[in-house]
């Protein structure tokens, strides 16, 4: 499995994850088209936090790297990498290769 694959594949359980416990269908069967958080997300403040966390974690047992996705850059950044499942596994790859 390369890294994209592998990425999205943590992304898509977690989103399942947090589906099930906010009660999002939205979430339950996540594509890269998801949307995440924004105008059209489907998830809140706390919703994305949980999200971040839950990556962080599974990144770093996953790659054995620390990686911050939460960083000033990206929390304003125009094209928020946080807008839905693809442009959040971009950026979580492209932080990996660094």
């Amino acid at each position: 499995m390369d890294i994209q694959e592998n990425v999205e594949n943590i992304i898509f359980n977690i989103l399942r994850n947090i589906g099930d416990e906010l009660e999002l269908d939205e979430l339950k069967n996540p594509t890269l088209d998801t949307e995440l958080y924004g105008i059209n997300g489907n998830l809140d403040s706390l919703g994305l936090v949980s999200l971040i966390a839950d990556l962080e974690e599974s990144l770093n047992l996953e790659y054995n790297k620390q990686i911050i996705l939460a960083n000033e850059k990206a929390m304003s950044s125009k094209n928020s990498p946080f807008k839905n499942v693809y442009s959040l596994k971009e950026y979580i790859v492209s932080l990996l290769k660094k």
